[in-house]
């Protein structure tokens, strides 16, 4: 698959996740995905295989009462990588998390075999998600 494609595969998984579609999440990971969660916080860390992936996007919802959404600003689509540059925003427990971030995917095949995400401010995220 090409750029244009791939950022297409990066689109319709930000439309599912924000809207709890984990059917399609389902269907734009690979099995042996893996996602890395930047930071030294409680959600850190890598996610390794789909339904690890999945569950971490479930407790970043579970975490928030279901607040976080990811507000896409841009989807920067290369051959090997295509890049999300995001607005992050929650509200839990009195705390509002409000961050830039990115989330650098890799694409096999039409399916996200990786993705690794920063925040502007990580230790500020950390705090959000204790």
């Amino acid at each position: 698959m090409g750029a244009k494609e791939n950022a297409e595969v990066v689109r319709r998984g930000y439309e599912a996740f924000n809207a709890g579609d984990m059917a399609t999440l389902n269907e734009l990971f690979a099995e042996d995905a893996v996602w890395y969660a930047a930071g030294n916080g409680v959600l850190s860390g890598t996610k390794q295989g789909r339904d690890a992936v999945l569950s971490y996007f479930g407790e970043l919802g579970a975490r928030s009462q279901g607040s976080f959404r990811a507000a896409v600003e841009d989807i920067v689509g290369g051959e090997n990588h295509t890049v999300a540059i995001q607005r992050s925003h929650a509200t839990s427990s009195g705390k509002t998390l409000d961050a830039a971030s990115t989330v650098a995917f890799v694409l096999r095949d039409g399916k996200v075999i990786e993705g690794r995400e920063f925040f502007e401010d990580s230790a500020a995220a950390d705090e959000f998600w204790t």
